[in-house]
């Protein structure tokens, strides 16, 4: 058993009966601690009163007289984002039914950084204690953007887009930035900077870091991982099971349906659809193809029964990967969604 992300917030929340996440105080404490609210040198009076307020009483009412009070604008609108937040969550019966509501109406009006937040901590309770490691690197993909270059023979590796700006800008070509001008796969596997299935329970020592590449696409065993993951958060947010298998093309004749897993897959696989022209830089940015088989046709609208649903990951023009797992809550074509 390997606990693991003890920085993601996932040991602070409860789990119910029905093995959703309940939000806690602790879990309400973190988001004091974090950049924006949590106290700086130059935070006023007026601030240090409220925050000192909130941390000992996360659940606390605050008024707009508090809010107004502080000197800087900017720590004023971030109080605001964040009861707002604060408002929805504690008004949700569970985390997973609060991201939910996210995504429905008119937009969603939270910070992008507490979405990635929330997703890690999913990705965690989903995964649970006995997971692979590569399962739990390749998990990151629903939260991490990911840099993306291909290399020898048209291997696709990702790591972590943080990381390797941060790199660059630092000016240090550590063993990422390396991988990533294209070294060749012998140098490579003398390390640990990518992980793969002879190296994987390295991953556990590193598994806060995030300077990890891995393989991404068709015949690598790490894309199979990802197929694991992406399974099991259909399987708890729907209850609908489902295989997911790595394919290189689609060549349904009755191809009915399909999931873009980031908005640059999105667009190629509608005009694929729809027999558009896609030329062929375009073709280049998929990064790999799935087809989702779903395990009990009762769940699945019955235009669609026995039929498969078709997915894509891919590349935008400045070749970050940013994954929407949104997309398979809401896109899939269910007979019912509980």
């Amino acid at each position: 058993m390997t606990n693991y992300w003890v920085n993601s917030a996932y040991n602070t929340l409860e789990i119910s009966s029905d093995h959703q996440l309940l939000v806690t105080d602790d879990l309400l404490h973190t988001y004091m601690a974090r950049p924006g609210l949590a106290l700086v040198p130059e935070s006023c009076a007026a601030e240090r009163s409220l925050h000192l307020r909130v941390t000992d009483n996360p659940r606390a009412e605050v008024l707009d007289s508090e809010i107004a009070a502080m000197a800087d604008e900017n720590i004023r609108e971030n109080y605001r984002v964040w009861l707002r937040y604060r408002k929805r969550l504690l008004a949700a019966s569970s985390l997973e039914s609060f991201d939910m509501s996210l995504f429905k109406g008119e937009g969603v009006d939270v910070p992008p950084l507490f979405i990635a937040q929330l997703a890690q901590i999913f990705i965690r309770h989903i995964l649970g204690d006995e997971a692979h490691p590569l399962e739990v690197r390749m998990g990151k993909l629903v939260f991490r953007v990911q840099k993306t270059t291909v290399i020898d023979d048209g291997i696709v590796m990702g790591a972590d887009d943080e990381v390797v700006i941060r790199n660059a800008q630092a000016s240090e070509t550590g063993n990422i930035m390396d991988l990533l001008k294209g070294k060749s796969m012998s140098m490579r596997s003398a390390d640990l900077d990518v992980s793969h299935e002879n190296n994987a329970d390295a991953y556990w020592a590193r598994n806060e870091e995030l300077d990890l590449a891995a393989q991404l696409n068709f015949g690598h065993e790490p894309i199979n991982y990802f197929c694991r993951v992406l399974e099991k958060w259909i399987n708890h947010f729907l209850g609908v099971g489902g295989r997911i298998t790595p394919m290189q093309q689609i060549t349904d004749p009755q191809w009915s349906w399909h999931v873009g897993l980031d908005d640059a897959a999105t667009e190629i696989l509608n005009n694929l659809y729809n027999k558009e022209l896609v030329e062929v830089d375009e073709l280049q940015k998929v990064i790999c193809l799935f087809r989702l088989d779903f395990v009990d046709e009762a769940a699945v609208a019955k235009a669609q029964a026995g039929k498969p649903v078709y997915m894509v990951i891919a590349m935008n023009d400045q070749q970050p990967l940013q994954l929407k797992p949104q997309n398979l809550l809401f896109n899939l074509p269910l007979a019912n969604v509980s």
